[in-house]
């Protein structure tokens, strides 16, 4: 499978395409990062838009506000892409359905298939425990920007499916005592954390406690892989780990 990858020279990017590199099933047409110079040698290249020879899908770890940009470039080009960046606006997330009509796009929070094993497991103990209080706590590195994390929000959100009155409160702040149909999530940022969400669906007399841990950055990338190998056999649409996870 020829694969173009855009955000080429991040931190998620580079492990991509050593993994690439390193597969004998995927082969990297392109690597794309506006940290690279324009005159760049192949496969290498400044932007994506530049790129024009064959290729079965394009996966984007570079930045969130380049949905318009990569939406754009394979929609045009009829490409299958993988949105893999989060903290996406809500302008951006209309981009991305929009482009989801016309070509697959696989966008979910978390291209972790334990992480989206994890959020299904929230969702059956919050349905086993309906009146339990359940809080999220999401631990990564000090770089990264966006707050909550995409995860912890998707976890969120798997709650709501049974929970439709639920109230997210993020990082509570004053007035301590919480809401009936409350889902609180905190966010800790320090060292170089892959990323670690833990939640507690307290029922009184109980506690589950559900984790999951990311030990290293090439977890996501395998996923990305694996989302790439599963979208360029579909329709339009938008897909995600839930829908790899039902059909597997």
């Amino acid at each position: 499978m020829r694969i173009i990858v855009n955000g080429a020279a991040g931190r998620m990017g580079k492990t991509l395409v050593e993994l690439i590199r390193e597969s004998s099933e995927y082969t990297l047409v392109c690597a794309a990062d506006r940290a690279f110079a324009s005159n760049a040698e192949k496969p290498f290249a400044h932007s994506v838009n530049t790129f024009s020879g064959n290729a079965d899908c394009l996966i984007d770890f570079s930045h969130h506000s380049a949905a318009r940009t990569v939406c754009g470039y394979c929609i045009k080009r009829g490409l299958p892409l993988v949105m893999a960046t989060t903290g996406q606006t809500a302008g951006e997330r209309e981009i991305i359905a929009a482009a989801a009509s016309q070509i697959p796009v696989f966008f979910s929070a978390n291209m972790s298939a334990g992480a989206a094993l994890a959020a299904r497991l929230v969702k059956t103990a919050a349905s086993f425990f309906p009146e339990a209080e359940i809080e999220i706590v999401e631990t990564h590195r000090s770089e990264k920007s966006d707050l909550p994390s995409g995860t912890a929000l998707m976890i969120a959100d798997e709650i709501k499916r049974v929970r439709p009155d639920s109230v997210i409160n993020v990082g509570r702040r004053s007035g301590g005592k919480r809401s009936k149909n409350e889902i609180g999530i905190h966010s800790l940022r320090m060292g170089n954390c892959a990323g670690r969400h833990e939640v507690y669906v307290c029922a009184g007399s109980q506690t589950v406690r559900i984790i999951h841990e990311a030990h290293d950055g090439t977890l996501f990338a395998e996923g990305a892989l694996a989302a790439a190998k599963y979208i360029v056999r579909k329709l339009p649409g938008i897909y995600t780990m839930r829908n790899i996870a039902d059909e597997n």
